[in-house]
């Protein structure tokens, strides 16, 4: 699908002041013009993003109760038990939390719900489990705040409960003993958008400073905090929070702390994928070589396996875990493609991606654990959002179905709006979850799109690239993408920088790479100047760039290479097009 190119307009005055009074270069200066920041003051904290950045925990509603509760837990030797999630917040939040309660003392376990059989949040039975098997108090981490029933159900069993959420709140809260959430009523804490392994840390922290009585904790303590900083920032870039305020912060220095402090497990897990030879790590390698490993194993159904991952102290343990893991992802993407060839048979052959305004396909017998990537990969193909529907083999149970948004629709809402034809829906704005049953799956598919088609304007449909800038080849050097790197850790929120050039040719025929080659490699010259470019996922445009005569326009993100020692630009691809002889990229 055609994509609209739009250049973010700059001030050259405005630049050149802010480049003078903020001390940066001057790329730097318009980059972060185009992101809103032009304070000198925001700037420096937004570059530096020190350690000292975090707000204090006990500012975090709930954290003093949840820390006096869990200290009397404590000191009369109840049995405890951390209530985790099966992705990788879930995950992290629930190894954070497990991993202080061991160092304090704690008689602490942890449960994680199987993704396939359990379903997300607090469940009864599970809960029932828990109280038969001894446990005392159940502290919830990244789920629970829209728990009404199984809240009251721990209550009637006589668990204390503490819930540790970040998921938007309902109507109504638990009747939980405790809630610790950085938007609970009532309060004003001044950072919003932490994540579950966000919140967990903070309550570590919290916990650990009560242990030394002091806001300076003990060595042994301050040594975990660094590694549960690495920890979190894992969480953070998974959940896609946005990586600003805190969350920076976060993922700045966990990435440092992932090399100088990590569990034995994720020493390992960096082995096994080449991360141990980076010289550093970046956001990208927690979001595409981290986070979806420990997601693989939560999405078939094995997310208990990461968390021990993520908690174990032997290394013989470990590295045989990690192995694993590294397999299950391997699976997952197998699973994934398979799924991604029968969905896109459906589109071609019964709807029409141009027209409609949503997307809802399904299929018997597709593995439930996967179709939210799936559904995720379209919607960022067609710009529209869709549903992938994960049908019973024998049709005994209903299907399970994940939604992906796209033009701005709120997914909630959406599925709030279709909830005659659901059995349960949850989840955001962004991405969302239901269960239906197959007899239904139609008169949905038809609620959903004509909610879209109104929710939608016609406009809104095309898909837009925001450029940052445009940029000749020349102009990308070493020195130059270093400056605008000053800009990192990248993610939601805070996204790597845009570009794009005109006029440029194709050095060498286009090849496809890659398991299953599905990612391109090309290598292009503008003028003097021919740079190696790649485009993961977009081994498809292969074909149409060898039909080509003449040049193409390119939008772009840089990024420095390195390869043995040796640091080189290369260009990701975003988007091309023939390029124009009658105008210069710019608004469409």
């Amino acid at each position: 699908m055609a994509k609209r190119w739009q250049i973010l307009p700059h001030d050259s005055f405005q630049v050149e002041q802010l480049e003078a009074r903020a001390k940066v270069p001057p790329v730097v200066a318009q980059l972060l013009l185009g992101r809103g920041i032009s304070d000198p003051v925001a700037i420096r904290a937004f570059l530096d993003a020190k350690l000292t950045g975090l707000h204090e925990p006990e500012l975090l509603p709930g954290i003093p109760s949840a820390v006096d509760r869990i200290f009397a837990a404590l000191e009369s030797e109840r049995r405890i038990v951390i209530y985790g999630d099966y992705d990788a917040d879930g995950m992290t939040a629930t190894s954070v939390l497990y991993r202080c309660l061991q160092i304090l003392g704690a008689d602490v376990g942890y449960y994680v719900p199987n993704r396939l059989e359990d379903g997300y949040g607090l469940n009864e039975a599970a809960l029932q489990t828990l109280h038969e098997r001894g446990a005392s108090l159940v502290i919830s981490v990244d789920c629970g705040i829209t728990s009404i029933g199984p809240a009251t159900k721990a209550r009637e069993l006589g668990l204390e409960l503490i819930v540790t959420d970040h998921h938007p709140l309902a109507d109504s809260l638990p009747t939980a003993d405790t809630i610790v959430h950085p938007q609970l009523p009532g309060t004003d804490y001044p950072f919003h958008g932490l994540c579950g392994a966000g919140v967990a840390l903070k309550l570590a922290w919290a916990l650990c400073q009560r242990s030394s009585q002091s806001k300076k904790v003990t060595d042994r303590l301050r040594n975990f905090l660094l590694t549960a900083v690495g920890i979190a920032a894992i969480g953070t870039v998974a959940d896609v929070v946005p990586l600003l305020d805190e969350n920076r912060v976060l993922v700045r220095h966990g990435l440092k702390c992932l090399r100088q402090f990590p569990v034995p497990g994720l020493a390992a897990l960096m082995r096994v994928t080449k991360l141990d030879t980076k010289p550093s790590l970046s956001s990208e390698d927690i979001g595409f070589t981290i986070a979806p490993r420990l997601n693989a194993a939560g999405r078939l159904g094995q997310a208990q396996l990461a968390v021990e991952l993520l908690t174990t102290d032997s290394d013989e343990r470990a590295t045989a875990l990690a192995e694993y893991i590294h397999e299950l992802n391997s699976s997952r993407d197998s699973l994934e493609r398979s799924i991604y060839l029968a969905a896109s048979k459906q589109i071609k052959e019964h709807f029409e991606p141009e027209k409609d305004a949503a997307l809802v396909l399904s299929g018997r017998g597709w593995h439930a654990g996967v179709i939210g990537i799936v559904a995720s990969r379209f919607a960022e193909k067609y710009n529209r959002p869709v549903v992938v529907i994960a049908l019973d083999s024998i049709g005994a149970k209903p299907g399970t179905g994940s939604g992906r948004s796209a033009c701005g629709l709120n997914l909630q809402r959406a599925f709030q709006n279709c909830t005659d034809f659901l059995v349960s829906h949850g989840g955001h704005a962004a991405a969302a979850g239901l269960r239906i049953e197959e007899s239904q799956v139609d008169a949905f598919r038809a609620a959903f799109v004509e909610y879209a088609a109104t929710e939608i304007k016609a406009g809104d449909r095309e898909p837009l690239i925001e450029i940052d800038a445009e940029s000749p080849l020349s102009q990308l050097t070493l020195q130059t993408v270093q400056q605008i790197e000053q800009l990192a850790p990248f993610g939601q929120g805070n996204p790597r920088p845009i570009l794009c050039a005109s006029d440029i040719e194709l050095a060498e025929p286009p090849k496809r790479m890659g398991g299953g080659e599905r990612h391109l490699s090309v290598s292009l010259r503008q003028y003097q100047t021919t740079l190696r470019a790649v485009a993961f996922g977009r081994g498809d445009w292969v074909d149409e760039l060898n039909q080509l005569t003449g040049t193409i326009d390119i939008a772009y993100r840089p990024v420095i290479n390195e390869f043995r020692g040796r640091r080189t630009v290369e260009l990701h691809l975003v988007d091309w097009r023939p390029s124009r002889t009658t105008a210069t990229v710019g608004v469409d």
